[in-house]
């Protein structure tokens, strides 16, 4: 089958053209894509670990299956993205102070700040406190990820931050803070909404809540009640 790969930036560049046909097995996927595209243009191998694959308007993982007539885009780490960003993991309390600044700027018209918080009621059961485990060095790589996603994808942005909590945390306590400026507050609402959503799907983060009558694990490997 027939697909197409568009190149952007430095890729563009190191390969001297901006964008390439490939004829691919039937059931391909963005990988088997990439792959026959650093066959032909190995200088684009290296960036590999940093890219970034689209379908249209939506981000695709590399598993995601082609179809003939496909075009897939590819991105890489855009000016300005994860490295200015405040992205981390902590277990220090989030301050709602210290997002604000980090994405302030004065070309921002709109700053939305998200701030995600332990309540006292789960399913009709009465919280006690959260705690949150986290394989830190792969969820601040997924948050740095979701920072070049969101420049990418509204290259308009002034400033990201994202930060997720971990160890105990209190009824009332922030457990994730993101916060994104914007000159106008539609693309700040929309790459805020883009950021919690991804982040709860995708970042390595488990959360288990105490109860009064007993405890659950809830996070991305599902949910597992102990009373």
């Amino acid at each position: 089958m027939k697909v197409a790969v568009r190149f952007f930036a430095r890729y563009r560049e190191a390969a001297g053209r901006d964008h390439v046909e490939l004829d691919l097995p039937e059931g391909g996927t963005v990988e088997s894509a990439w792959e026959a595209v650093a066959s032909r243009f190995p200088v684009l191998r290296p960036y590999r670990p940093f890219t970034l694959f689209a379908l249209g308007t939506d981000y695709v993982p590399p598993t995601h299956p082609l179809r003939a007539g496909d075009e897939i885009c590819v991105f890489p780490p855009v000016s300005g993205g994860a490295d200015s960003d405040l992205v981390a993991v902590t277990t220090e309390p989030l301050s709602e102070d210290r997002v604000m600044a980090a994405v302030g700027d004065p070309g921002a018209g709109g700053i939305v700040l998200f701030s995600g918080i332990v309540r006292e009621e789960t399913g009709g059961r009465r919280v006690k406190y959260l705690e949150y485990e986290a394989h830190a060095p792969m969820a601040t790589a997924k948050m740095r990820e979701i920072a070049i996603a969101a420049r990418a994808r509204w290259p308009g942005l002034r400033g990201v931050a994202l930060l997720h909590r971990i160890g105990r945390l209190e009824i009332g306590e922030s457990s994730v803070m993101i916060a994104v400026s914007s000159p106008h507050r539609g693309e700040a609402f929309d790459a805020c909404r883009f950021a919690i959503d991804t982040l709860k799907e995708t970042v390595p983060v488990w959360k288990k809540e105490y109860f009064e009558d007993g405890e659950v694990w809830v996070g991305l490997q599902g949910e597992c009640d102990h009373r």
